[in-house]
């Protein structure tokens, strides 16, 4: 026991050593707005370590259920095992076919309902938990990607990680949804399909409408998604029936698939099937954690589309996801869903084919809707030289941020100069560009006369405004300096000595040169009004007026003709009237 403790840390002391992890031993009393940590839990929280509180091999002797309790830690807050909690692991793998079914079957609903699937999928197939959990998937992953870093572009984890996108640990799911998609890749495996059946087959579980799903269908089909094996090679046209035939034999075999999870005898054979080197299915009897209720009542998702499929119309309110309904297994929520997911994974593993041998790329179709899909889809079909050239612009468009401290004119003067023979916005060039973008990309040869055209219009126009802002600026300061008079001027500028004004505002605008040529006329206007002031000699028509003007203002402020005396004697800088 630490030293120190009064009654109630010892109680609290003593019931973090009854905890799991290291991180689930912390307490937090809201009243004092404090956290007790008795077994270091913080310092494994700043390192993302997952440690058990005891030594590992006891923790796990004791209750081999928190292993998958750590793997779940693990894959939802993207943390790492300690040295000897890993070794652990690896060491007591057998004891979980020990775990009751109903026990099992929590725990890994809490691994794949919550916003974590995919992870999760990847840290039991890293610590070989998968085998004899999920024995075909893991047969699967290690047929079609024996190196674990290139399994992310699997339609399996596809699969899960759209279906991550939609779940959070306070927006779940139950069980239903991640049990249907098992099974129905587990069809996919056995019996490949068309892409038009797979996007009609999703469809029409996300619309609720067979002719809306049909439609919807044709127009997806047209993208090109490649996922081996689940998606066969075999294109063609195909009628609305023989469309809805295939859609109806797909849930059928997906229902099978479904029997097949609570079977050990028919999964064993599928296993073997389709893997020669199956993993080992010892006990596997007792690793069937999911029951035959759960496998009846998801296959109630697919039996709609088993029946008279032509007249099926399920009419929602709106696409978005009832989370309460969805949590506690509705079957029509969890139908939308599920088609959702299914063709968000479609989406995902869209090939755009580039032109010229430029190789091809997977894009991923976030989706919201049907409409909205295809209107991504399209987007994402621009030639990639057009995509070049907003990237560049992109590019000049940061170097010309970088000139912050340069004055609104003299930025405008550094724009202009850097545009030169640049390519124009891409907005003007997406205007006059986008109509031939759409279906026939335009090259960039093409483009060549009308950028240049607007180039030299961008840059005309660019210039002008730069010159009216010089003039006007101008205007404002030699406005400001012939208001102020001579009373107003420090005497050595009254004697004609003007020299300093070019240095001052080369002070306060450096970047302004173009403004010393005014200055320098405005010190020839002002040198002979101030040289006859100082020196007696005669004077002119703007001195009358500046002298006349002094004359109305001491009128109008007969009262306090000693302050402006004063102020004639402290007069501040001339600068300090420019700032």
């Amino acid at each position: 026991m630490p030293s120190g403790c009064n009654k109630r840390d010892f109680v609290l002391w003593k019931n973090s050593l009854c905890r799991d992890f290291t991180i689930n031993s912390l307490f937090y009393d809201p009243f004092v707005n404090r956290i007790y940590d008795y077994a270091n839990g913080m310092d494994d929280l700043f390192l993302c370590k997952v440690r058990t509180v005891i030594p590992a091999s006891i923790s796990f002797e004791e209750d081999c259920a928190r292993i998958l309790r750590g793997l779940r830690i693990a894959a939802r807050l993207g943390l790492f095992f300690s040295k000897e909690t890993g070794t652990a692991i690896q060491n007591h793998l057998s004891s979980v076919k020990n775990l009751n079914k109903s026990r099992l079957m929590m725990e890994m609903n809490y691994m794949f309902s919550y916003g974590a699937a995919e992870p999760s999928l990847c840290l039991l197939r890293r610590f070989n938990l998968l085998d004899f959990l999920l024995p075909f998937h893991a047969a699967y992953l290690v047929q079609e990607s024996p190196d674990q870093s290139a399994q992310s572009s699997l339609m399996l984890m596809k699969l899960f990680s759209c279906m991550d996108k939609l779940l959070a640990c306070d927006r779940p799911s139950g069980c239903f949804l991640w049990v249907a998609l098992l099974s129905f890749h587990l069809a996919l495996v056995n019996n490949p399909q068309k892409a038009l059946v797979i996007w009609a087959f999703s469809s029409v579980l996300y619309h609720g409408n067979w002719r809306k799903a049909v439609n919807f269908a044709r127009e997806s089909a047209q993208m090109h998604v490649q996922f081996v094996p689940e998606i066969s090679d075999v294109c063609g046209t195909m009628t609305d029936e023989e469309l809805a035939e295939d859609v109806t034999n797909l849930a059928s075999q997906v229902v099978s698939s479904i029997g097949a999870l609570t079977d050990p005898e028919k999964l064993g054979y599928v296993v073997r099937i389709y893997s020669s080197a199956s993993p080992d299915l010892g006990g596997a009897s007792n690793l069937v954690f999911i029951s035959k209720a759960v496998a009846q009542n998801v296959g109630e998702l697919f039996r709609v589309l088993k029946q008279n499929i032509e007249t099926y119309a399920n009419k929602r309110e709106g696409f978005d996801i009832d989370y309460g309904l969805l949590a506690m297994d509705n079957i029509e929520e969890t139908r939308f869903v599920l088609g959702k997911v299914i063709m968000d994974a479609m989406s995902s593993g869209v090939i755009i084919q580039e032109q010229k041998g430029v190789p091809t790329e997977r894009h991923h179709v976030p989706f919201a809707s049907s409409e909205k899909q295809l209107r991504d889809v399209k987007k994402r079909t621009i030639s990639p030289k057009i995509r070049n050239l907003e990237q560049q612009h992109d590019e000049s468009e940061k170097e010309f941020n970088g000139f912050k401290g340069v004055s609104k004119l003299g930025r405008s003067k550094v724009v202009a100069e850097k545009r030169k023979g640049e390519l124009s916005e891409p907005a003007n060039l997406k205007r006059r560009t986008e109509t031939e973008c759409r279906g026939n990309p335009v090259e960039l040869a093409d483009l060549g006369e009308v950028v240049m055209d607007a180039r030299k219009n961008e840059v005309v126009q660019e210039q002008q405004e730069v010159a009216n802002e010089k003039i006007k600026v101008s205007k404002q300061v030699l406005k400001r300096v012939l208001k102020l008079g001579k009373s107003k001027m420090p005497k050595k500028i009254k004697g004609g000595e003007l020299a300093e004004l070019p240095n001052l505002f080369r002070e306060i605008e450096p970047e302004n040169k173009g403004y010393l040529a005014e200055l320098t006329n405005i010190e020839g206007q002002l040198a002979p009004e101030n040289e006859g002031e100082c020196h007696g000699s005669g004077s002119n028509p703007e001195q009358e007026k500046v002298v006349e003007r002094k004359s109305n203002c001491d009128q109008s402020n007969s009262n306090s003709k000693e302050e402006v005396a004063g102020k004639k004697k402290t007069c501040k800088p001339l600068s300090n009237l420019f700032l």
